[in-house]
């Protein structure tokens, strides 16, 4: 059975490796992340390629085997599930549900998980609209593509899908802003030279800088979530 801290280097591995749609994920990527030391990081690289859960590179970094990118989906799987849970059954809010899921998901049964997911209807996507992975590793999604709100042209109707930077302060102040997941609403003005996009919603004026902004995806078209 994988340790604790081997499972939240994994997902951690793979999370990087969606993102950046990268497959070699480098040290100091996997040190900012966990917010430990790039020597720490190489240690434990070293250890995953031991046990063929990684492989590891010096100053290259490491990408994961097969065996450890479905350890590392069978995390994110119950992150994702466990978040969404804790919203819909105990009414707690987008940003109070990620620390509870990092405690959680190393605890619970793959059987628990399982009847989570059926409970919930099997969703596509978690409370920051996130992609759940199905049991076989496949994630779910409804196709439709989605883009940084910072890359939106003027005029156009968009409807916010997935937020990227689940910091509580961040999230508690698009929740105030009106910017939560299935909102719809225009781009007003989005200056390269300023680095900063307006936004209306629901009659407010709501501006994000571009570094903000890019970690708010959204569909063009103000097409709502299924």
């Amino acid at each position: 059975m994988a340790s604790l801290t081997v499972e939240n280097y994994l997902k951690a591995a793979l999370q990087i490796a969606m993102r950046d749609e990268v497959e070699w994920i480098s040290t100091g990527q996997l040190a900012t992340a966990l917010q430990v030391s790039p020597g720490t990081v190489t240690s434990m690289l070293k250890t995953l390629a031991d046990s063929g859960l990684a492989e590891y590179r010096p100053y290259e970094g490491a990408r994961l085997t097969r065996e450890g990118q479905s350890l590392a989906l069978r995390m994110l799987r119950r992150h994702r599930l466990l978040e969404l849970f804790l919203v819909k059954t105990l009414d707690l809010s987008w940003d109070q549900v990620h620390e509870e899921a990092e405690n959680m998901e190393h605890a619970v049964s793959d059987m628990l998980i399982d009847r989570i997911d059926e409970f919930l209807g099997h969703p596509a996507a978690d409370p920051h609209g996130d992609p759940i992975p199905a049991a076989d590793g496949e994630m779910r999604t409804d196709g439709s593509e989605c883009v940084p709100l910072s890359s939106v042209e003027p005029g156009a109707e968009i409807c916010v899908a997935r937020v990227t930077n689940q910091d509580p302060e961040f999230l508690r102040f698009l929740a105030d802003s009106g910017l939560t997941i299935g909102a719809t609403g225009q781009v007003a003005q989005n200056s390269a030279e300023a680095g900063i996009v307006s936004t209306e919603f629901a009659g407010r004026t709501i501006a994000l800088g571009h570094p903000a902004a890019r970690q708010v995806l959204v569909r063009v078209g103000g097409l709502g979530l299924p």
